[in-house]
């Protein structure tokens, strides 16, 4: 045999002894495992996307002078707590008193006008439009009487609600007009939060929507849902503004705070 009749016949053989592994290595139960496809993968589960959050209180407000005085207590200070209905600023009303004395006073003297009037007429000394006088100053003295009555009443602010006071913008002995703020005061109960999400979940997103928000202060997460979503879409940012709660109250949150909303299924 030739030498290049010798070379062909071993390349032959070689080939043919790859082949022979390969089969026998795809008919082996190794072999089949590795033939046979893979299971697909399972479905990812859907991403959280996030927005910041800004904490609210349950509501606020700030308290303003309805009439002019001398604050003489001051029951309040500041993150101090209160309940509804107590007093938190009295102020001097020496002088409604006085007018109210006044009034009393003339009050008294318009009845007994009225009574007599009312004798005089039986005796026909008096006529009915005398009498009809007489009552419409009794009518008179008695309203002078209840304004003074409400203005004393003006003069004790009570707490609206039970809560805390946020901000004192007087001090105890100032003197105060009328309509000068005084208090800054925030509701206590289930802290709100407000945050806005893009345009293209309203169609996703629905009233009582549950997601968790995680407080950067804390680095706590708190369960809340969706409480109120804007009638109407920021055509600037494309994005709708929302209002939600948390679920229950955490003593170690306060107003003002923010951190991240996380919502599922919301691209």
């Amino acid at each position: 045999m030739s030498r290049k009749s010798l070379w062909r016949a071993t390349g032959l053989a070689a080939l043919l002894g790859a082949l022979s592994l390969g089969a026998s290595a795809q008919n082996s139960p190794a072999g089949a495992a590795k033939a046979v496809a893979s299971p697909a993968k399972a479905a990812a589960p859907a991403a959280a996307a996030s927005v910041r959050v800004l904490v609210l209180p349950a509501g606020e407000t700030v308290l303003a002078s309805p009439v002019p005085g001398r604050i003489v207590q001051l029951n309040t200070g500041l993150g101090m707590a209160f309940k509804q209905g107590s007093v938190l600023i009295a102020l001097d009303c020496d002088e409604p008193r006085a007018r109210q004395a006044m009034a009393n006073a003339d009050l008294a003297a318009a009845n007994d006008q009225y009574e007599a009037k009312l004798r005089m007429q039986g005796l026909e000394q008096a006529s009915d439009v005398e009498v009809a006088l007489a009552a419409s100053a009794v009518a008179k003295a008695k309203a002078q009487t209840d304004l003074y009555q409400f203005q004393i009443s003006q003069c004790t602010i009570r707490a609206p609600w039970s809560g805390q006071t946020a901000k004192l913008h007087v001090r105890s002995h100032m003197t105060v007009t009328a309509g000068q703020p005084l208090l800054d005061l925030v509701r206590s109960g289930l802290l709100l939060l407000k945050l806005n999400v893009p345009s293209s979940w309203i169609s996703t997103l629905k009233m009582g929507h549950p997601f968790d928000v995680t407080i950067d202060e804390t680095g706590n997460t708190y369960p809340a849902r969706v409480q109120r979503i804007n009638s109407r879409v920021d055509p600037v940012s494309q994005t709708i503004e929302l209002e939600a709660t948390l679920l229950k109250s955490h003593p170690d949150l306060l107003p003002g705070m923010s951190g991240v909303a996380k919502f599922t299924g919301m691209r």
